[in-house]
């Protein structure tokens, strides 16, 4: 069987060149620049906001210092609908994205969505999802918590820190159905606005494993509160060879979230054409290089007409995925 988002994988090696910035881009300047991250403190979009509004600040791209809103709930539908519904035309906001939003707008969860009702600015690193236990469960390897899933469904509750048919929802149900589960809607998935929630229930027993991104789990990793049975990488990680693939026991599922940003679709082209460059400028920092890799994200750029064709793709992707693994009819 073909690796599942094996496609986005290899595709998370290829850099883009830099542009310099166009005129146009130096006809706007910011003023009380906000991102919002679309869940709760601790998770992916979290990380985006912060990273993002620490190196623009830093790097002297903006003047004034970037507010971080966290506005959770929906699966981060409630984030997509403030900005089309009642920001759409607001020039100094953006909100951080990742693969979960295009697999939304994709599902329909986030209603009557489409994605030209916001403005896609730039991915600038992916990272390999992971599956988690506590540092004492009883399982030891992926085999074992399959062969309990297989034996019955119910019996392993799975967090995860974004919606149901979400990609944290995603990956548990294409390792299922390589592990032979006819119906993997039986998988019992449990749903937590953001990665901190999701771990803090994994900590206190509510679930008995955690689907997120590698980078989400990392502190709890090095800590010892966890351990972390699989990667859902295509080999072992430079820096964490003893952290098995899913792949190297018997799992072909290799899972790769991009993060990036999108921006209300009504903001002036000038703003449009800023942001993107700002994102850019960003990429191109070794100290924001460096904060990507002490996350385990590796880079992966997109930028104006390239990052438009990406996420028409990984939705059209996820749309088919979701249909064969009956997310969607």
């Amino acid at each position: 069987m073909q690796s599942k988002f094996a496609f986005f994988a290899a595709a998370a090696l290829v850099a883009v060149s830099f542009a310099p910035i166009p005129a146009t881009a130096q006809d706007f300047t910011p003023e009380n620049p906000q991102c919002i991250a679309p869940s709760n403190p601790g998770g992916g979009w979290d990380f985006i906001c912060r990273t993002t509004a620490k190196y623009l600040f830093d790097l002297g791209v903006i003047n004034d210092a970037m507010q971080v809103t966290n506005m959770s709930g929906g699966g981060g539908g409630v984030a997509f609908a403030h900005v089309t519904k009642e920001r759409n035309e607001d020039n100094n906001l953006i909100v951080a994205a990742s693969m979960s939003t295009s697999a939304r707008i994709a599902q329909g969860i986030y209603e009557d969505a489409e994605q030209d009702d916001v403005h896609f600015l730039a991915t600038f690193g992916a990272e390999y999802g992971a599956i988690a236990v506590p540092a004492d469960s009883e399982f030891q390897t992926l085999n074992q918590m399959m062969d309990a899933i297989l034996e019955d469904p119910r019996s392993v509750g799975i967090a995860g820190g974004s919606s149901v048919g979400s990609y944290d929802h995603i990956k548990p149900m294409l390792v299922a159905q390589e592990a032979g589960l006819e119906d993997v809607t039986q998988l019992k998935y449990v749903s937590f606005d953001g990665g901190g929630e999701a771990m803090t229930g994994l900590l206190s027993g509510s679930v008995e494993a955690l689907s997120g991104d590698f980078s989400e789990m990392l502190g709890f990793l090095e800590s010892g509160d966890i351990r972390i049975i699989a990667i859902l990488a295509p080999e072992r990680l430079k820096n964490y060879p003893d952290i098995p693939t899913a792949k190297e026991q018997g799992y072909d599922v290799v899972g790769a979230n991009w993060r990036g940003l999108y921006m209300p679709a009504g903001a002036s082209d000038e703003a449009k054409e800023f942001w993107k460059n700002a994102i850019m400028t960003m990429a191109e920092d070794q100290g924001f290089q460096d904060a990507l890799e002490a996350a385990a994200i590796e880079p992966f750029n997109n930028f104006g007409d390239d990052m438009h064709a990406f996420v028409a793709q990984t939705i059209a992707d996820v749309t088919k995925l979701s249909k064969e693994i009956g997310i969607i009819q």
